[in-house]
């Protein structure tokens, strides 16, 4: 037995009372008309992030490269990438040095702009210690909401990929103290830029 399920075992056998979990079928996720015009709005409002939409035959390179034109290190492991740095060969203090990290997206949620990246290279430190984060998504991977999003990441046949490790990602990351002085990249990427595919 693990030291978690020790833990909970522990947490169980001296549980006095136990109540029922509520209905939750009363809940309506939200759905929209257009998902994809509403994954777009909340990208570049709510989000904070940036948007570029490629078109057929924009090379994705040419856009990283456009959109960070002093990035001195680039990291990726998308073959489409001209990179300086790959996260299945880098060590992670290799990668504290990276200006752009670039990630594929598989499921963008239209309700808050969340991205669900799953960890599909060997160091997954590329999508917290890149100083500018582009996340690569196809437009058919984008759902109305996160009860959604979870039923297809469920349903995906290698669900967690080999690293079983994912994480959803929404904009750069930021932080406020009680005073309001807002604070970009504190625990992650300082910005982050959404290439949508068709």
């Amino acid at each position: 037995m693990s030291t978690k399920e020790e833990i909970l075992e522990r947490l169980r056998q001296n549980t006095r009372e136990t109540y029922d979990m509520p209905d939750l079928s009363v809940l309506q996720p939200i759905v929209y008309a257009d998902p994809v015009a509403e994954f777009k709005h909340k990208t570049n409002t709510t989000a904070g992030a940036r948007l570029v939409e490629m078109k057929s035959g924009d090379n994705l390179s040419d856009i990283v490269r456009q959109a960070y034109p002093e990035a001195k290190v680039i990291a990726s492991n998308l073959p489409e990438v001209t990179a300086q740095l790959n996260p299945d060969s880098a060590t992670v203090e290799e990668l504290e040095r990276v200006d752009v990290g670039v990630v594929r997206g598989e499921i963008g949620v239209a309700e808050n702009a969340c991205i669900w990246i799953p960890q599909t290279m060997k160091e997954r430190a590329i999508c917290f210690a890149s100083q500018q984060l582009v996340i690569v998504l196809r437009a058919d991977g984008i759902v109305n909401n996160m009860h959604e999003a979870y039923e297809r990441i469920a349903a995906s046949e290698d669900y967690f990929h080999q690293y079983k490790f994912g994480t959803f990602i929404s904009g750069p990351s930021k932080t406020a103290d009680i005073e309001g002085a807002l604070v970009y990249g504190a625990q992650a990427a300082r910005g982050v830029t959404v290439v949508l595919q068709p």
